[in-house]
């Protein structure tokens, strides 16, 4: 059902996302609380598993039987019954137990998938519709894990931002459709970052790599390093 490590180390997670996810792992590792970056990974684990049911289900049906196996582990790890044998389900668990992440941003995630299921390219609207779902909530339970002060919601135009520039690089949105709305999210991203605490802001921080994209540039791991130290230190994104 899924493409994860055999074993359940979380350093088998974070060489996953490193591989699979190697701009966010990125920025991860501007997390210096290596508890929390470890359960930051498993969300960006999470999502990349839902993204790849989508990916590579034969048809709209079978990427659905996927994605239902993620809402099933979300049923035991929310009803706190075991949790099926899987590194980042396990992983997950741990996360949402450590941090008390809500359900429903995890579960948006998965209807944001099945949303886009069949359809060739999505338009402006359904490209940010996708967007929140899923990249949004990511961002949001990544805040929160961060910092449980922080207000989440002040994340979600930088989520935007980062779902808008993968649903291009993935084929899911054509340029024409997601740059306006990714100029937009990316103007309220920087506004909103102002009012994020420096713990937090690492879960924004993919709105900046997403500024490469709206240019049309593919910069090298150096230079989006250093335009995340930039970020990270100025705390603009």
């Amino acid at each position: 059902m899924a493409d994860a490590p055999a074993g359940n180390d979380p350093d088998d997670l974070d060489e996953l996302i490193r591989r699979v996810d190697p701009d966010r792992w990125l920025t991860s590792r501007f997390i210096s609380d290596r508890a929390a970056r470890t359960d930051v990974v498993a969300l960006y684990a999470y999502d990349h598993e839902l993204a790849r049911a989508r990916r590579i289900g034969s048809t709209a049906l079978m990427a659905e039987i996927r994605l239902t196996w993620w809402r099933e582990a979300l049923d035991e790890i929310f009803e706190r019954r075991a949790v099926r044998r899987h590194p980042t389900a396990d992983a997950l668990a741990a996360a949402v137990g450590r941090h008390g992440l809500p359900r429903e941003p995890l579960e948006a995630m998965i209807d944001g998938q099945i949303e886009a299921l069949g359809v060739a390219t999505l338009d402006a609207a359904a490209a940010v519709r996708w967007a929140d779902a899923t990249q949004g909530s990511a961002a949001r339970l990544a805040a929160q894990t961060l910092d449980p002060a922080s207000a989440a919601a002040a994340v979600a135009p930088a989520g935007r931002a980062w779902g808008l520039a993968l649903a291009v690089r993935t084929g899911l949105a054509s340029r024409q459709a997601a740059s306006a709305p990714l100029r937009s999210a990316l103007a309220e991203a920087r506004a909103a970052a102002r009012s994020l605490s420096l713990a937090a802001l690492p879960a924004a921080l993919p709105a900046r790599i997403a500024r490469f994209d709206l240019a049309g540039r593919s910069p090298g791991p150096f230079a989006k390093r250093l335009s995340l130290v930039w970020a990270s230190a100025t705390g603009r994104i």
